[in-house]
């Protein structure tokens, strides 16, 4: 199948790059570490000009023989290369916005090979307490193709992003930093100096982080309940091994307290790693979510959405 469009996700910590044929159907794919904070910095030649930006040696290891072997291909980039640390700043867009209005809105940056690499905008939202997202809105976009109903989309990371749908349009967002806060609080704070790692995940002390959430005592928050990671230690009621998980459960739970009770009749839909995926959708559970689905590729798929839209590359229909 012959390719039509380069696609790269690109953030903080790592650059993955694909190259998608018709409708958005990967043909190869790579993952390098070089995200926007961990560039390569060793001088090179690219398109016969002696280098040293980190941006142009990352995105010519990504895909540079891709365009040598077929250089018309057009090029599209989501996540943190677009914010004011990347390649080039993207302005955010605000809330609603779909792929169509989106996709209008590329931002784009010549590199020194000559082919502009159009950068997806992050999403902004002003009501209230202002909040944004790079990368998330494209993956949101990904599983919206197909999707005939309004959905809340869970996307658990560092920064957990739980986003509302309506009619196929972002209109509202939360984001939570249960994951770094975890790993805060397990290398930095008291309740790590008894935690143990280990190898199997510990489903009994997870669901009691969970409903300790779920509980009265939950009601109290978070700051509250957070220190009976140390105090169910110190009594003998978790193992140091139990600790971490029982410490996971206790965010995710207080994340899903904060989501609102309209959610328990809507689809939800994850996306991320398998594995922290599989938490959120056990804590789900607990809480009374019924009609939890996992989805995949959904960056790829987003990327592709929006290439149409902004005319990079056809439709399955006029390819």
């Amino acid at each position: 199948m012959q390719a039509q469009l380069i696609a790269l996700d690109w953030g903080t910590s790592s650059l993955r790059a694909y190259k998608l044929g018709c409708a958005g159907v990967v043909l190869e794919q790579r993952s390098l570490a070089w995200g926007i904070m961990h560039l390569p910095d060793e001088p090179r030649d690219i398109a016969g000009v002696r280098c040293s930006n980190g941006f142009e040696l990352a995105f010519d290891a990504a895909c540079g023989d891709w365009l040598d072997a077929e250089p018309g291909l057009p090029v599209i980039a989501c996540g943190m290369v677009g914010s004011a640390q990347g390649w080039s700043e993207a302005a955010y867009r605000t809330t609603p916005v779909d792929v169509a209005s989106l996709g209008q809105a590329l931002h784009q940056v010549r590199s020194l090979r000559g082919v502009d690499v159009h950068i997806v905008p992050g999403v902004i939202e002003q009501v209230g307490l202002p909040n944004v997202m790079r990368g998330e809105e494209t993956q949101v976009l990904g599983v919206l193709q197909g999707l005939g109903a309004d959905a809340l989309i869970g996307l658990p990371g560092s920064h957990s992003k739980w986003v509302e749908v309506v009619e196929g349009r972002i209109t509202h967002f939360d984001t939570f930093m249960t994951g770094e806060v975890f790993a805060v609080l397990s290398r930095h704070s008291i309740l790590g100096r008894t935690q143990q790692p280990c190898e199997h995940f510990q489903a009994q002390a997870f669901d009691r982080g969970v409903q300790v959430a779920l509980s009265n005592d939950g009601q109290r928050g978070v700051l509250s309940t957070l220190f009976s990671a140390r105090t169910l230690g110190l009594t003998g009621e978790l193992a140091p091994d139990q600790q971490p998980d029982y410490l996971s459960g206790l965010l995710i739970g207080h994340e899903l307290a904060g989501l609102p009770d309209s959610a328990k009749h809507q689809p939800i839909i994850l996306v991320g790693a398998a594995p922290l995926c599989a938490r959120y959708q056990r804590a789900l559970a607990l809480f009374g979510f019924a009609h939890v689905s996992l989805a995949q590729e959904a960056t790829e798929r987003g990327l592709w959405q929006l290439a149409v839209a902004a005319g990079l590359t056809q439709p399955v229909s006029e390819a």
